[in-house]
């Protein structure tokens, strides 16, 4: 028979999925795992084998396959956008636990949350609002140099500013892996991001025909302050692949380094054409790129 002392002591066995594998940190588990430790709690990855008191599932990407994991538990909780659910973290106060993920170097983290645009190929309107104040970059990095941002439009606000100041008096290196908005490049901000130590490049995207001006109009001043354009990472989304090309071959000549992204929608059961694989292959493989056209391109 258990005691009342025993249950007042007794750790709930918690169990996390990653979905999406190891190939980044889920910042969703590792705030998970922080908040049990906090409480006492036991946490690891799930093992089929063991028997768990509540299993955490995680999933980022609506195109990752669902994980068929055994999983003996009295209580599973799923979450993550991959499962199209937006709803806050119960613990996203909690800082993220890295020793969940003990091979990456870097923080990972937001400054802002939310975006002021209404793509409509991006969740982020959906899932997260209009654009707000969220970390300190020094609460971010914790005990670490450098950060992934996850900030899907930190130019667009003010915190925002304010935090790229601080991270450039800081001296860390950072990357805002979901990129930079070109349309918002003034010549004061172009100036402040040359003062940024980046971990490899500064993203940006073009997208469409529309956001190939803008773009063209903050190389140019991220050039006035010594960025090169070697160093700008541009995301290209690839609807249209001859029109596409005509966005990709802009940033060929400027050699700038663009990254095709074929477009779908899981939500309207719209996936990428087989053209539309072959044109991010060619793109995205640089030594077949530099070398050949898209025209000349045999897949």
């Amino acid at each position: 028979m258990i005691t009342i002392k025993e249950l007042k002591f007794k750790t709930m066995k918690t169990g996390l999925i990653d979905v999406d594998g190891h190939n980044f940190p889920n910042l969703a588990l590792m705030k998970i795992a922080s908040y049990h430790k906090l409480h006492s709690n036991s946490v690891e990855w799930c093992n089929p084998y063991k028997q768990y008191d509540k299993v955490y599932q995680s999933k980022v990407f609506t195109f990752t396959p669902d994980c068929n994991l055994t999983v003996r538990s009295d209580e599973i909780i799923k979450g993550g956008t991959g499962y199209g659910m937006y709803d806050e973290l119960f613990c996203d106060d909690s800082e993220p636990d890295y020793s969940m993920y003990p091979q990456f170097e870097h923080a990972y983290g937001f400054l802002t949350r939310g975006c002021i645009r209404h793509c409509p190929w991006c969740i982020v309107p959906k899932k997260e609002g209009n654009i707000r104040a969220y970390r300190d970059i020094k609460t971010v990095l914790q005990n670490k140099n450098s950060a992934i941002l996850m900030d899907n439009n930190v130019l667009a606000s003010e915190h925002g500013l304010t935090q790229l100041e601080r991270i450039a008096d800081l001296g860390c290196k950072v990357d805002f892996n979901q990129g930079l908005d070109s349309r918002l490049v003034t010549d004061d901000i172009a100036k402040l991001l040359s003062k940024i130590k980046w971990i490899r490049y500064i993203r940006t995207a073009c997208d469409t025909v529309a956001s190939v001006e803008p773009l063209l109009k903050a190389v140019e001043k991220l050039n006035k302050y010594g960025i090169k354009n070697y160093r700008i990472f541009v995301y290209l989304l690839v609807k249209d692949v001859k029109e596409a090309n005509e966005r990709c071959k802009i940033l060929k000549r400027l050699g700038i380094n663009p990254f095709a992204q074929p477009y779908f929608d899981f939500s309207k059961n719209i996936m990428p054409t087989v053209e539309q694989k072959h044109f991010a292959r060619y793109v995205n493989h640089k030594a077949i790129f530099k070398s050949i056209e898209w025209e000349d391109y045999k897949p």
